[in-house]
């Protein structure tokens, strides 16, 4: 029986952080490209070129920025953060050290280093390091609310469910 749970939303929309840096190049290009007309008879087509790939590059990063989803799926949490997705049993959780916390209290949990991570204001997803370089899976999107999970095996997976002592709860009960 799968049971999603809501993610909380960023305080700012991270898109817009995106637009800015594709657009910043995007302008600058077209820039160039109007300053220079017909000085080679290629430059329309590579500013053309140039342009699309910010734009598809924009689109890729924006409809990544909304993909976030949590689930309990017959004991299995299964978490879509951007790019990336994880799926950890229940019974591999030390659930007796998981807890709601503050990041900005609890900094020795803070996500400090991306491994292989997508972060923007609002928005933290992906594997990083903390400061004692505890590996962690993250889910981040309201660092006041973050349900800390420690992994039995070592690391931690943070998360920002809009509720976050129900899937403690629900992870409990499995």
């Amino acid at each position: 029986m799968r049971k999603d749970f809501a993610v909380t939303d960023p305080p700012r929309d991270p898109r817009w952080l995106i637009a800015l840096i594709a657009g910043i190049p995007m302008l600058v290009t077209l820039g160039l490209m109007l300053t220079s007309i017909g000085r080679h008879p290629l430059q329309l087509p590579i500013a053309a070129s140039i342009m699309a790939v910010f734009a598809i590059v924009f689109l890729v990063l924006g409809r990544a920025a909304k993909r976030r989803a949590i689930a309990l799926d017959d004991g299995v949490l299964d978490v879509l953060a951007t790019f990336y997705h994880r799926r950890i049993s229940a019974q591999e959780f030390d659930l007796d050290k998981a807890r709601v916390i503050d990041l900005r209290e609890h900094k020795e949990w803070q996500p400090l280093w991306k491994t292989n991570g997508f972060a923007m204001p609002g928005l933290c997803a992906g594997w990083f390091r903390s400061r004692s370089l505890t590996k962690l899976f993250c889910l981040i999107t309201d660092r006041q609310r973050v349900l800390l999970l420690p992994l039995r095996a070592g690391g931690a997976v943070l998360l920002s469910p809009q509720r976050p002592a129900d899937l403690l709860d629900a992870l409990r009960a499995r």
